[in-house]
């Protein structure tokens, strides 16, 4: 049975708003101390080395296309290994900012691949509360100092929204798994998956596919990070799904091309925008939450500018729902998406 697990505010999993902006440097840090059992480098880069030394595997599922193609195939290698009793899928919820049946979808997948356990694990208020209440602080922060008030909105140069949305409540989790596997008597081995690809941006690019989290770790657990899918191709991504014969979100077909938040703002301009024509309610929450914290959404975009710019295109028209497997035809063709389908449809 899934465990829906609220955040934290232990020593181990702190949810405190952010006070970071993009106008000022970050704060200095305090250096943070690593207990010495936890190494330097992991012992092997290899698959099967990464999944037999793990404790647990624990596969981060956000419902999109990359995050479901990378549970398909560690959850195909670990039981290939006799290792699927290791597997834990969590999802990090991001109440109703992620897209509609993004949980569920995610908790299905898991189901139609036989994971033994799949985990929810949620934040304490959504994104739109936390901006509110970021703002407050440093609106009085400002005040104190005579100095303008920083954005509240999470930017590229500030993404407190994954850490506190998703890695917090996430590393409540692994304190949780941890904890369940005391009769080791020695730091628990989390192999925390990723669906992360060199081909997603540049600051993706220059991540490692295999190495050690340090801030994670602790004498408790050692953790490595592992991202599986870092050198494929968005084809190959596809291919995975169509393999797997698992369902992904209908948001793909009508022309997003990344999941989660449906108003990412890292999301490039024509995804925010139909997001704005297939959420408009939505979309207006977030123009009236630029007016209280006196900020837009994105820098130099605002979701009034969204909206406007979807109003125009549902004048032009309105969107009709493409056909099924749209997304996946563009990069398997036709035949394989025919496939992909009938045995999705045979498998209801």
């Amino acid at each position: 049975m899934p465990v829906i697990t609220p955040a934290s505010t232990g020593p181990d999993d702190t949810q405190q708003l952010s006070l970071f902006c993009d106008d000022d440097p970050p704060p200095a840090k305090r250096r943070r101390r690593v207990h010495p059992s936890v190494p330097d480098e992991p012992t092997t880069t290899d698959p099967a080395g990464l999944i037999a030394e793990a404790d647990w595997i624990l596969l981060n599922s956000s419902g999109g296309k990359d995050s479901q193609a990378m549970k398909a195939h560690v959850v195909g290698l670990a039981a290939a290994t006799g290792q699927l009793h290791k597997v834990v899928v969590v999802h990090a919820d991001l109440s109703d900012i992620e897209w509609e049946g993004t949980a569920s979808l995610a908790r299905q997948q898991s189901a139609m691949l036989d994971v033994p356990r799949f985990e929810i694990v949620r934040a304490q208020g959504d994104l739109l509360s936390r901006v509110a209440a970021r703002y407050v602080k440093l609106k009085a922060k400002a005040l104190a100092e005579g100095k303008p008030v920083a954005p509240a909105w999470p930017s590229s140069s500030a993404r407190w929204c994954t850490s506190d949305l998703k890695r917090g409540p996430i590393r409540t989790l692994m304190t949780r798994l941890t904890d369940e596997r005391q009769d080791l008597r020695r730091p628990v081995r989390i192999l925390n998956c990723l669906g992360q690809r060199a081909a997603e941006s540049p600051h993706r690019r220059k991540l490692a596919p295999v190495e050690i989290d340090r801030s994670a770790s602790n004498g408790k657990r050692h953790v490595t990070t592992w991202r599986p899918l870092h050198h494929w191709s968005e084809a190959a991504v596809w291919a995975e799904i169509a393999r797997s014969g698992c369902p992904y979100h209908e948001a793909y077909d009508w022309g997003m091309s990344r999941l989660s938040c449906s108003f990412c703002v890292l999301g490039c301009e024509a995804d925010v925008v139909l997001a704005a024509r297939l959420r408009p309610d939505k979309a207006a929450e977030y123009a009236a939450m630029e007016v209280t914290v006196e900020r837009d959404f994105k820098q130099g975009l605002s979701m009034r500018e969204i909206i406007a710019r979807a109003a125009a295109l549902d004048a032009e028209g309105s969107l009709t729902r493409p056909p099924r497997g749209t997304a996946m035809a563009r990069f398997v063709g036709k035949a394989v998406t025919r496939d992909y389908l009938q045995r999705l449809d045979l498998a209801a």
